[in-house]
């Protein structure tokens, strides 16, 4: 048979009727843009390691370029490696730059860098997860100040000023933006078997400082919200459950669905948060913790 010209609009014809029982042929939808960063950067402090570097992933597979900010020298090794292939492979960014987000005046440069690059790629800053964070179990009669001060400092202050550089670049870009705060269930509970009592008053104080920010930033367009996290198999926690295996015996108890979390729970939470599925969220709390503040 000879080729058949099609012009625009007109269908293929077909060559042979189908079998009487064949199955239409499914169409493809697009992805809901509603849950794409395709338009956008997104800065991740904490994002060397850990859950960090696996939000990163999730913000590649939802479309979007991502800077990663960390303490560490460089990122995680082997992960990384898997960062730069996914980011190839869909022709998008994935970046890293040593910083101490306790720093202003390096975190501040480093941010404008970012938003400088995303203009540049016609993908402007328009995201921040503040994934950077410290955990110590000490019992608190026991605790030294200098260990207590240092816990606020990272967690809290290492909070604030890449939101605070994050929300004045929003601003000025006229574009808003979401900051998603990573906090805990810490913060709004004592856990069983833990001394913790430096860092779930931190991760209480994220809370409050998203609702406060959320209050004075959300006529610029800007959205403030926190992520919640429960229990997490990371290597930190893995590290005391060997140390204190009584502790996830206790922990296991209060897991509804009879596991703990993994960093990879928390990705599709995280890109709803940044995405503009969530744009009438702010100030509020996703609260990720396998269901373990539902029971007693």
């Amino acid at each position: 048979m000879s080729p058949v010209a099609l012009t625009p609009g007109t269908q293929t014809p077909a060559t042979e009727n189908p079998p009487p029982n064949a199955m239409p042929t499914p169409s493809v939808a697009p992805a809901n843009p509603l849950f794409s960063l395709s338009t956008r950067t997104t800065a991740i402090t904490g994002g060397g390691r850990g859950l960090g570097i696996v939000l990163t992933s999730a913000i590649l597979e939802a479309g979007g370029d991502v800077a990663c900010l960390d303490l560490l020298p460089a990122p995680a090794a082997e992960e990384w490696v898997a960062v730069q292939k996914l980011a190839a492979s869909r022709g998008l960014s994935a970046t890293y730059i040593q910083c101490d987000i306790t720093d202003e005046v390096a975190t501040q440069a480093a941010l404008e860098n970012i938003a400088r690059v995303g203009v540049e790629r016609g993908m402007p800053l328009r995201g921040l997860i503040t994934c950077a964070g410290i955990q110590q179990m000490v019992p608190a009669l026991e605790y030294p100040v200098e260990l207590w001060r240092k816990m606020l400092d990272v967690n809290v202050v290492g909070t604030f000023i890449p939101a605070k550089h994050c929300a004045r670049i929003f601003k000025e870009q006229g574009t808003g933006g979401s900051i998603v705060m990573i906090a805990s269930m810490s913060g709004q509970i004592a856990n069983r078997g833990l001394t913790c009592t430096a860092y779930n008053s931190s991760k209480a104080a994220v809370h409050q400082m998203c609702r406060s920010v959320a209050q004075e930033w959300g006529q610029y367009g800007i959205r403030v919200n926190t992520l919640s996290a429960g229990y997490i198999r990371t290597a930190m926690t893995d590290a005391l459950l060997v140390a204190k295996p009584e502790v996830e015996e206790t922990w296991m108890r209060g897991a509804l669905l009879g596991r703990l979390g993994v960093p990879d729970d928390f990705k599709a939470p995280a890109v709803y948060m940044l995405s503009d599925g969530s744009g009438f969220m702010t100030g509020a709390d996703l609260r990720v913790d396998g269901g373990h503040c539902a029971s007693a």
